[in-house]
């Protein structure tokens, strides 16, 4: 319930941004952060209503929204206001929309992967009546390794071809002009899309399939943050 109603709060927040700013509400990196974070809670939603997620998860998943937004509301807030000239254009409502909302979930496959991980930990130390120390103990609380295996493999599945279509419309966008953050976003997509071939055609699943996932979710923190602020192109606007 608390989940539902921060989501609520969190949507007319956005939405109120927009009316703010007068223009779609992910024009810089704190919109995009807000955007993304609340993209991440809505798949997570959605799978607890269909139940393809145990709703338990649910203060491990919000926990690092809860810290993705607070660096959002802190050192990356920006006050609303107009978007720069470089992108002012009809794209932004297409090819900013598909990223958050491939993102998001991403975020949150990246999430469940990592839980899938520590449960797989847990479970062996178990079996082998070893010491189970903190962090690998939280896996006691964590559902069966198999159902957060096929959760983040659904997450993925689902993000995937969102994302690959936010890529071809951000070249579409930029026309011959190159961007760092072309490149790492494309690194980004082999990395996903080599997961979600290992699974179909090597039987990767498990540790092996969930190790990808999370090199694969770090390759997008790393797109996103350190392309965008450190590195120069296109996308120093955020």
């Amino acid at each position: 319930v608390l989940t539902v109603v921060g989501w609520v709060i969190h949507l007319v927040s956005l939405v109120t941004r927009g009316f703010a700013a007068h223009r779609v509400p992910w024009g810089n990196m704190y919109e995009f952060s807000s955007a993304a974070a609340l993209s991440a809670v809505t798949v997570f939603l959605v799978l607890v209503a269909r139940r393809r997620i145990d709703r338990a998860l649910g203060a491990f998943v919000l926990l690092p929204v809860v810290l993705y937004l607070g660096l959002a509301g802190t050192v990356l807030y920006t006050a609303a206001g107009p978007l720069v000239p470089a992108l002012n254009s009809y794209w932004i409502k297409i090819h900013v929309a598909a990223a958050v909302m491939s993102s998001g979930a991403f975020l949150l496959s990246g999430v469940v992967a990592l839980l899938y991980l520590t449960r797989v930990s847990y479970d062996a130390r178990v079996a082998a009546k070893r010491t189970v120390r903190f962090p690998l103990s939280l896996g006691a609380a964590l559902p069966p390794a198999p159902a957060l295996d096929r959760v983040s493999y659904s997450i993925i599945a689902f993000a995937f071809p969102v994302w690959t279509f936010a890529i071809i419309a951000g070249a579409i966008w930029a026309e011959s002009a190159w961007d760092p953050k072309e490149t790492w976003s494309f690194i980004t997509w082999v990395l996903y899309a080599g997961y979600l071939h290992a699974r179909a055609t090597a039987g990767w699943k498990g540790s092996k399939a969930a190790k990808v996932a999370v090199a694969a979710a770090g390759a997008l923190i790393v797109d996103y943050y350190v392309v965008n602020i450190f590195v120069v192109g296109l996308h120093s606007y955020a």
